[in-house]
């Protein structure tokens, strides 16, 4: 490719926006003008709210910029990442591809960060390549070093140790990496997590200039108590309740799957085990594609790597309109289920895990993510 087709075709594009501007009578400053949007030929901007230094993107700090700043999609993973790991109270990351998590993984027991970093990015190793990393925990340096032994666009945290940083800016050792962004992103415990919390609604804009606001997607699922065992009540089929119950292990699994699927492109499904997902599958028509897509993935990995998908969990954004998605799933080795629940077929789902003993609960709440 030419150096001109490249500047005229792939160059920074200038926005144009205001200096400041006024969304629901809030008013907000532009920082910048960004690399492009979501293409290099589409202009965009980074505005913050006029009060917003205590927030957690309003007050982030650019550490590293590399060749280039960045663009809106790594905004976007940045706040769908962070939107991931706020759930965590133990260390998280959540590796971020095209605003969806190719991997995610929480600290089990004593492993280090380093090791809830890799099991993230190894989730999905190919999708991994070129990620946005984002972890609710200062990184030290080990850390930072496995970072920049594989090609991450941008990786952002809370803190960084001065080892750490002092990695991320060693052109000489990490010359295939040595354009990462490094982003020292604050508060993202204080992001808005729990369905009547203050938060800003989000709002779409239709091609007409027209706009649709809403309620953030937030959830109501704060523990296991808020996790129903699936039963269902019916004229023609009568009372058909789960007969297996989810493990405390598998509790913390399906609430870890849960908060993934949050950020996660509908139809979504995610499959974890021990903390880490195996595999998501997103951005499906149909749910048993997305189901059988997770699934495929997950095989694939397992060929090079050795392990099954026995034991694992999985959870839904929606319910499950036929007992096809519960049959894939068993087949698979999969033990426990989450979904909303609502179906009218909801008995034939149950009906399913019972004769393949796996658990199933309700949430009573769906997570369509259409971002």
């Amino acid at each position: 490719m030419s150096t001109d087709f490249k500047k005229k075709y792939f160059s920074r594009t200038e926005s144009g926006f205001p200096a400041e501007v006024e969304i629901l009578g809030k008013k907000y400053v532009k920082v910048e003008d960004l690399r492009y949007g979501t293409n290099p030929h589409q202009g965009a901007s980074f505005y913050k709210p006029e009060d917003g230094e205590d927030m957690c993107f309003a007050a982030m700090e650019i550490l590293k910029t590399g060749k280039s700043g960045l663009s809106e999609t790594n905004y976007s993973d940045l706040n769908h990442g962070a939107n991931i790991v706020k759930y965590f109270d133990v260390p998280a990351c959540a590796v971020m591809k095209h605003l969806n998590p190719s991997g995610a993984a929480i600290k089990v027991g004593d492993m280090d960060l380093k090791t809830v970093y890799m099991r993230a990015r190894d989730a999905d190793p190919v999708a991994a390549f070129g990620c946005t990393a984002v972890f609710n925990t200062k990184v030290d340096a080990a850390t930072a070093d496995e970072i920049m032994n594989s090609f991450v666009e941008v990786v952002a945290a809370p803190d960084f140790d001065d080892e750490a940083l002092a990695t991320f800016n060693n052109y000489e050792l990490y010359k295939k990496n040595k354009d990462i962004r490094v982003i020292k992103l604050p508060n993202i415990d204080k992001l808005p997590k729990w369905v009547g919390e203050n938060a800003m609604p989000t709002i779409k804009t239709l091609m007409d200039g027209s706009v649709v606001v809403a309620e953030p997607l937030l959830t109501a699922v704060k523990d296991g108590s808020a996790l129903v065992p699936a039963v269902n009540e019916t004229k023609t089929h009568g009372h058909v309740e789960i007969a297996t119950l989810p493990t405390e292990q598998q509790v913390i699994d399906l609430l870890f799957a849960w908060y993934v699927n949050l950020s996660t492109r509908s139809n979504g499904i995610v499959i974890a085990k021990d903390g880490v997902t195996i595999a998501v599958g997103t951005g499906q028509q149909d749910r048993v594609t997305a189901v059988k897509q997770s699934i495929i993935k997950a095989k694939e990995r397992f060929k090079v790597e050795g392990v099954t998908m026995e034991g694992a969990v999985l959870s839904s954004d929606a319910f499950f309109p036929f007992r096809d998605s519960v049959e894939a799933a068993a087949e698979a080795g999969i033990k426990a289920i989450v979904q909303p629940g609502g179906s009218l077929r909801d008995w034939d789902s149950i009906e399913a895990c019972n004769e393949h003993g796996i658990a199933m609960v309700f949430t009573g709440e769906r997570c369509f993510s259409h971002h």
